[in-house]
């Protein structure tokens, strides 16, 4: 009989197979509510970042030849965090439910009276080879599949592995963890009758960005296995889907597949970038070294007051960036200003985005030109900006001096009122610098020229006494002539410079410099 209900709940969760975007909204919902979150070295560490701030974190991950945590010590863990009240989440990779053990961790939960509830996860033995272009069914080739662990379990109390039915089935055959047991598994099907030219293809982690994927037969795959260093975590795939691979292979053929990408954009204003690097199939490393907030020093607080109150003096109103309008509305609304005082005002944007910031608002910009620098800008404004006229211009606290000189040239009157302040984030650094040490990034991305000073920054604050060291042989690509000239003078090389101070651009370069010049259908 189950002992006496204790306060605490605990989700099995399946994580999927690797990319963070296949765990399922139930999956997700778990991770959320968390108060400890314990998770396996096959989860991807993104999924985490799902998780309250003030929640707890435990890792339990095993590999082939250690394991950090005995499988009974994880269970007595779930338990005595229930028992304690907490509500916790078990994120193992995969599906929990195949080879994930999940059977035994709620036995040892349902015998404690705790309560719990598997949430499926998308299974490697299916996402896995479908991301390396190997349906597992076709019915060209076959209707049935059969998933087999390719390690077993010391002392078990089922039957072996039936190799003989295995080796006559018509059907795909899938291991799990299988990779150091190749030449067992090769042989035992060639010997239960299976044709030693049956296609064979063995994936690394796979739907990560590190996915490998070694093709061959029964009769070669194990040497070439050897040959090739080629190790776990994989799933190997037996049968003749494995031909399809040839012509609906998807992934590996992105643009940055394989390349992962530190993104320093302060994260408010990252995601995009980061969306289009993970469509494009590379892996982007959020590392937000600025965070934008609306200014602080009481002078400055004062100075936009005083420009925010006399708002309805104004011919125009300019704003230079997304941050512009944010933290613009931001200090109307704590500074009690109301926006209708601004009714007789025009409207300019500098760039798309900025203009896209204003429309969500309601404001339609008067005029947008694409820069706002130097005779660039001087040839793209209207002539309905004319001399006399009183401009507020809403944008950084420290900004560049060419739009208000320019508009000063024309007899304007301007007043320059900084309505944000840039300041040092150093979020996600300890990951940024252990990576770079691992030389796993390839590229780093610099939006501003305070993404250049503050990166290098945040790693001195970590203990990086050379940052420059750290970054050499990393790719650099940067968005304008200011965050270039920036970039120069802290000692990096350069790949490339965006031609347009947009998204877009930005990643239009990376793909050429990683592709050989060549631009993809998304960019064409």
């Amino acid at each position: 009989m189950n002992a006496e209900r204790t306060k605490g709940r605990v989700f099995l969760v399946g994580a999927g197979p690797g990319d963070p975007k296949l765990i399922t909204l139930r999956g997700l919902e778990a991770i959320r509510k968390a108060d400890v979150v314990v998770y396996d070295r096959l989860a991807s560490p993104k999924l985490l970042r799902h998780m309250r701030p003030d929640a707890e974190k435990v890792f339990v991950g095993k590999l082939p030849d250690k394991h950090m945590m005995k499988q009974e010590d994880i269970n007595r863990l779930l338990v005595d965090l229930a028992a304690q009240g907490k509500t916790v989440t078990r994120l193992k990779g995969g599906d929990p439910s195949v080879f994930g053990r999940v059977g035994e961790e709620a036995e040892a939960l349902a015998d404690a009276g705790a309560d719990f509830e598997i949430i499926p996860g998308v299974t490697s033995a299916i996402a896995v080879p479908a991301y390396a272009g190997i349906p597992v069914t076709h019915r060209d080739f076959t209707s049935s599949f059969s998933i087999v662990t390719g390690h077993e379990y010391p002392n078990k109390t089922y039957n072996g592995v039936d190799w003989d039915h295995l080796a006559k089935a018509s059907g795909t055959l899938v291991f799990l963890m299988g990779v150091a047991n190749i030449d067992n598994i090769t042989t035992e099907l060639i010997t239960g009758g299976m044709k030693p030219d049956t296609p064979v293809a063995l994936i690394r982690w796979g739907t990560w960005m590190e996915q490998r994927t070694l093709t061959g037969t029964l009769s070669d795959i194990a040497a070439k296995v050897k040959e090739s260093g080629f190790t776990s975590p994989a799933v190997i795939i037996v049968g003749k889907v494995v031909k399809l691979r040839q012509k609906i292979s998807w992934f590996e053929k992105k643009p940055l597949f394989g390349r992962r990408i530190l993104v320093t954009r302060a994260r408010a204003q990252a995601s995009g970038l980061v969306d289009a690097i993970d469509d494009l199939g590379g892996d982007a490393v959020e590392c937000p070294v600025i965070r934008t907030q609306t200014v602080t020093q009481p002078a400055a607080r004062e100075a936009l007051y005083g420009a925010l109150s006399r708002i309805e003096q104004f011919d125009w109103v300019l704003f230079t960036s997304v941050n512009g309008v944010d933290h613009f509305f931001q200090a109307c609304m704590e500074m009690g200003i109301d926006i209708r005082r601004m009714h007789g005002a025009r409207i300019g944007a500098v760039g798309p985005k900025t203009g896209d910031a204003l429309r969500t608002r309601g404001l339609m910009p008067d005029f947008m030109p694409a820069s706002y620098r130097g005779e660039a800008l001087a040839e793209s404004l209207p002539e309905t900006l004319a001399s006399g006229q009183r401009v507020l211009l809403a944008r950084a606290e420290i900004a560049g001096e060419d739009l208000p000189r320019i508009l000063r040239e024309r007899g304007m009157s301007v007043t320059d009122a900084g309505v944000y302040e840039t300041v040092l984030s150093d979020e996600g650094a300890e990951e940024a610098i252990e990576l770079l040490r691992e030389g796993r990034i390839h590229a780093v991305t610099f939006t501003s020229s305070s993404t250049v000073r503050n990166l290098f920054e945040a790693l001195r604050k970590h203990g990086v006494e050379q940052p420059l060291d750290l970054l050499k042989g990393v790719a650099v690509f940067c968005i304008g002539p200011v965050t270039a000239g920036t970039v120069k003078e802290s000692g990096l090389h350069i790949t490339a410079v965006a031609e347009d101070a947009t998204v877009d651009s930005l990643l239009r370069a990376m793909v050429q410099s990683f592709n050989g010049g060549e631009t993809p259908l998304e960019f064409s």
